[in-house]
């Protein structure tokens, strides 16, 4: 299991991460997503013991992570800005994991190679953005570690890469217990392959959900009526949004699905349908009931 107590990191006057405190159980995919200086990669280089808190603490296993070798050897970690040595290939870098690592697989090193379809005896610094991360993802993988830390895991990955690498975290995770934190601007990158979700924004943890809570819990009801109506008709609905536009009202319902129709049924509405809602819509409204307006943030994450 992975802990942070009240993690903060600063850098001058510039608050990275404040008052972060979350755990992260063994065996799951934990998808953190913000915009650019939401603190994500700062908290992604404190897990793995590359910055110490200013305060707070973190624990993996129980442990400090800090210069504590025991620690490093279970944990792998794919930064943003990737860096391999110069002028090495990935044999070469294979050798170094190796030398870090006392379970390297290099049979499992040939294995993804092959299926990446990467030249292993070639400059690294002739591939692509998106070979070299491909290249960092296998060295990782390789490692066969407890714990996978990815930072902007997809960038500058084609789909069909995309989904095979979603595909090889997911086998690690479901088969070895392996624990994965995945870091992206987009939601939509995460919704498939995360089991919870974290918003942050400013540095700080505005909220955490399992994610089939999250999808699960809440649905759009759309519904109309020959007479004039309002929104107390709908008192006996817990519901965090309404809108009316027309006849027709939209509600955002956080209840029980089934016994909700059944209620609405009884009112003899002329148009009832029950929508399901996309991750980025129930992080919207989510945001809205704490006060948060995030049209904007997603806005600008979608754009990347």
């Amino acid at each position: 299991m992975i802990r942070t107590e009240n993690l903060s990191k600063k850098f001058g006057d510039f608050t990275a991460l404040k008052d972060v405190s979350c755990s992260i159980s063994k065996g799951s995919i934990y998808g953190m997503v913000g915009s650019n200086g939401a603190g994500k990669s700062t908290f992604l280089r404190l897990i793995n013991g590359v910055y110490t808190p200013d305060s707070g603490s973190i624990s993996i296993n129980g442990e400090p992570v800090y210069e504590n070798p025991k620690i490093k050897e279970i944990i792998s970690y794919v930064p943003d800005t990737l860096y391999f040595l110069p002028g090495a290939s990935m044999n070469r870098m294979a050798k170094l994991y190796a030398a870090a690592y006392d379970k390297f697989d290099f049979h499992r090193f040939e294995t993804l190679t092959k299926a990446f379809e990467l030249n292993p005896k070639a400059n690294i610094h002739s591939f692509s953005k998106g070979m070299k991360r491909q290249a960092a993802i296998i060295l990782s993988l390789s490692c066969r570690p407890e714990y996978l830390f990815f930072d902007e895991t997809f960038d500058g990955l084609d789909p069909v890469m995309r989904n095979l690498v979603k595909s090889l975290i997911c086998k690690d995770v479901l088969e070895k217990e392996s624990t994965a934190i995945i870091t992206s601007h987009s939601l939509r990158e995460l919704e498939d392959i995360c089991d919870q979700l974290a918003l942050l924004h400013k540095g700080g943890l505005v909220l955490e959900s399992d994610i089939e809570n999250l999808k699960t819990k809440q649905f759009k009801v759309q519904i109309a009526f020959r007479e004039e109506y309002d929104e107390s008709r709908f008192s006996e609905i817990p519901h965090i949004h309404f809108r009316k536009s027309g006849s027709v009202a939209s509600m955002i319902v956080k209840n029980d699905r089934e016994s909700t129709i059944a209620v609405l049924k009884s009112m003899s509405p002329v148009l009832l349908d029950i929508l399901p809602l996309t991750l980025e819509e129930v992080f919207t409204y989510e945001m809205e009931t704490l006060g948060y307006n995030f049209d904007k943030v997603l806005e600008e994450q979608n754009e990347k």
